[in-house]
């Protein structure tokens, strides 16, 4: 999904408390990391009051995922190529309070997404009968919950633990003017086998809407410098949700037999856009920026068999290869479209189009106002919970 085009607010001083990691959880040592990529210490500092820092997790094999509450954001995940070489497969910036970083552009990078992930239709929606406008700040829609979004908003530390992370939002009701006061976790969870695994959940005490995502761009060649278009895509999926001209989704499901979205069978990014960059839905979004409806996800039981890998993203260069697995109807693929060469993150490595690429497991963009999608209403007694893992390897 496309990097949001809107100018960066930061709401006033609301207070919170940040409960930093104790002796024995994730590292916040003030050491750079061993190639200079990360220091701690860039990401000390205090947002709308709250306490900001770098949370690192590793296992015994190298993978090693470093997490800032600013965001609940991704910002590096190292995993070990087929050389053995450490490589860094996540774009981001490394440093979240100076000129050119999370705190001064406007980016989705590796961000915890909410309240509502991807796109509502002209910012409305409705809830227990009343009609809600919501921010609007992408061609005319609301785009992952508006430029006030959780990305730009500090999550509360509540455990951290050598191997884990758990991030709290507490979202007011009418924060960027969704109903109800909604209390949402991530748990990120790093397992000897190279797995990420991310638990959401939340509740609320009015009826309102959630859609909870990860935005992490994957660069699994280890090289921001080089394009994705070399790795190879498979999404488990026989439909896609067509858009139009200003990224929406029409309402329409379609096949994606014959078309560039059948990845059924792992395939060359490059070879499916490329060779067919005339298709009008290319065209639209400028590559693939695309909501695919899982076969692994089960209408009659509204849950996806997370046994079965949703997507997958292999790179011939480094051997590495991710597996998504999900309960949610959808995955959203963006392949970095927008990005434009002229935002430089880690190492000062200038960010150009199809520098990343994203797999965004989530419920179908506009949910709220097509009803006979997965629901992605929340009401008063109900608990709201996503599951995703990114499972690494290499071959």
């Amino acid at each position: 999904m496309k990097k949001s085009q809107f100018k960066l607010m930061l709401s006033g001083c609301a207070l919170g408390l940040a409960v930093l990691a104790s002796c024995g959880g994730a590292q916040q040592n003030q050491q750079c990391d061993a190639n200079g990529a990360l220091c701690p210490k860039n990401f000390d500092t205090t947002i709308n009051g709250k306490k900001v820092g770098l949370y690192t997790l590793e296992n015994s094999k190298g993978t090693k995922v470093s997490i800032t509450n600013f965001g609940g954001r991704i910002v590096s995940l190292i995993v070990v190529d087929k050389n053995g070489k450490p490589q860094d497969v996540v774009l981001g910036f490394d440093k979240v309070a100076t000129y050119a970083d999370y705190l001064h552009t406007p980016s989705d990078f590796g961000a915890s997404i909410g309240r509502y992930a991807n796109r509502i239709y002209h910012g409305k929606i409705v809830c227990d009968g009343d009609t809600i406008q919501l921010p609007i700040n992408n061609f005319g829609h609301c785009l992952h919950g508006g430029p006030q979004g959780w990305q730009y908003q500090v999550y509360d530390v509540t455990e951290s633990t050598p191997n884990s992370l758990t991030l709290v939002m507490d979202s007011k009701d009418g924060d960027a003017n969704f109903p109800g006061n909604l209390k949402a976790t991530v748990k990120f969870t790093l397992t000897e086998n190279s797995e990420i695994e991310i638990d959401y959940t939340a509740t609320t005490d009015k009826e309102t809407v959630i859609n909870m995502t990860n935005h992490s761009y994957f660069n699994l060649n280890g090289d921001p410098n080089t394009e994705i278009n070399n790795c190879h895509l498979y999404i488990n999926a026989d439909k896609y949700t067509p858009v139009d001209s200003s990224y929406m989704p029409t309402g329409e499901i379609a096949n994606v037999e014959n078309t560039p979205f059948d990845l059924r069978n792992l395939a060359e990014i490059g070879n499916k856009t490329n060779l067919q960059a005339e298709n009008e839905q290319i065209k639209f979004g400028n590559g693939y920026d695309h909501n695919w409806c899982l076969n692994t996800y089960n209408a009659e039981t509204g849950e996806g068999d997370i046994t079965k890998i949703a997507a997958t993203l292999y790179s011939p260069v480094t051997g590495i290869q991710l597996d998504v697995y999900t309960n949610e109807p959808g995955i959203q693929c963006y392949s970095g479209n927008f990005l434009d060469g002229k935002t430089a993150g880690k190492k000062g490595i200038v960010y150009k189009k199809h520098a990343g690429i994203c797999l965004e497991t989530q419920k179908y963009p506009n949910s709220p106002n097509v009803k006979e999608w997965p629901s992605p209403y929340l009401k008063p007694g109900e608990t709201y919970h996503s599951y995703c893992k990114f499972a690494f390897s290499v071959k």
